[in-house]
């Protein structure tokens, strides 16, 4: 900020930015009103000996307190693939490509490893005689991929289990062997989105090597703040995302993520800061035809005040006598009054400002420039 350095008798007035949230704080000594600009000390008005060397109105807007950061488009719940048995890949997945319940993640030995929703992932072979909320998962994807007519769906494995599974190797063109294997099938929440195939074809795999990344279909954005930013992290926070095509849309703080362990090139990434999750409104098309490799502009909103009276920050008195504040030097022609104002929140140059003497459209005198 500007320390006002044009008017006489100032004993010693501060303007000066906060840093956290780019608040403004007007400190005063022994301050008076600055000489030519009225008396004020009792809070009324007074008459002003001189004109200020600039003027600006008394505007009515909505004031957003933001701060703005580069961040990249991406997809919520990312997670990786793992094969859970030996074997070569001999179909590699496509990137992009958006799979659903019964679809093929990749095939192994020319055998699909099928993608079944549930929240128990497959930790063991399922047979008759099992029990377990693995085997009532799977069974309700049975009933819901239409081979599981009349099963009751519970959370043992008989006969009845074996029959579906039967009758879905065979549509699969897999040996009818009544049983789930661990590297047959994968669960996972719900539909997931290919983010990038971590093993080629042929490639040979073994157990726990990464075939697939995935990730839920909700685009998100993911940005970096600075420590000092902790508030503008806070589940909920609104957000405006400037998408690399141009186009806005909003969104909302889901929460923080652990950083990335590496950049795009490879190089170890920096781990100061915070990273913070950003769900956009619109759901899965929100980000629909957006390059996941431009950066997109996120600015957080972290205060807005809306239609409220404002003013440069410069334009602030402080007043001096027994009760102090803050006031306006309000400029009518060739004459000049002082008014007591209350201050508010500041944002991008401008404060709020309230008080019974008021008006929008008011001239007020600002420190020169």
């Amino acid at each position: 900020m500007r320390r006002r350095t044009a008017f006489r008798a100032l004993a010693a007035v501060t303007v000066a930015a906060a840093v956290t949230g780019g608040a403004v704080l007007l400190g005063a000594g022994d301050l008076g009103v600055l000489g030519g600009r009225g008396d004020g000390g009792s809070g009324g008005p007074g008459k002003g000996g001189g004109l200020p060397p600039a003027t600006a109105a008394v505007v009515r807007t909505d004031l957003v307190r933001s701060k703005t950061v580069d961040g990249s488009l991406d997809f919520a719940q990312r997670r990786a693939v793992r094969s859970a048995v030996e074997g070569t890949v001999t179909v590699a997945a496509p990137e992009g490509r958006t799979l659903t319940r019964g679809q093929a993640l990749y095939e192994l030995n020319d055998k699909p490893v099928t993608l079944l929703y549930g929240p128990v992932p497959m930790f063991r072979e399922m047979k008759p005689g099992d029990r377990g909320s693995d085997v009532l998962q799977l069974e309700r994807n049975l009933r819901d991929l239409g081979y599981g007519a009349g099963l009751p769906v519970d959370t043992r494995y008989d006969e009845d289990t074996a029959a579906a599974v039967t009758r879905w190797q065979k549509f699969l063109n897999r040996e009818p062997t009544g049983r789930v294997g661990r590297g047959d099938v994968v669960f996972q929440p719900g539909r997931v989105k290919v983010v990038s195939a971590d093993a080629a074809l042929a490639d040979r795999v073994g157990p726990d090597t990464a075939v697939l990344t995935v990730a839920s279909t909700s685009p998100v954005v993911r940005a970096r703040l600075d420590q000092s930013d902790g508030a503008l992290t806070s589940r909920g926070t609104k957000v405006e995302v400037t998408l690399p095509s141009g186009r806005t849309v909003a969104g909302r703080v889901a929460g923080t993520v652990r950083p990335e362990e590496t950049g795009p090139d490879g190089a170890p990434a920096s781990q100061e800061g915070i990273v913070v999750e950003v769900v956009l409104d619109g759901g899965a098309n929100a980000a629909a035809g957006e390059d996941t490799r431009a950066t997109a502009s996120v600015k957080f909103v972290s205060e807005a005040r809306k239609g409220v009276l404002a003013v440069p920050v410069e334009a602030v008195l402080a007043l001096r006598g027994e009760n102090g504040g803050y006031g306006l030097q309000v400029v009518r022609g060739t004459t000049t009054t002082t008014v007591r104002v209350e201050t508010g929140m500041t944002a991008d140059g401008q404060i709020e400002v309230s008080g019974p003497d008021l008006r929008e459209g008011m001239k007020v005198g600002v420190a020169a420039s």
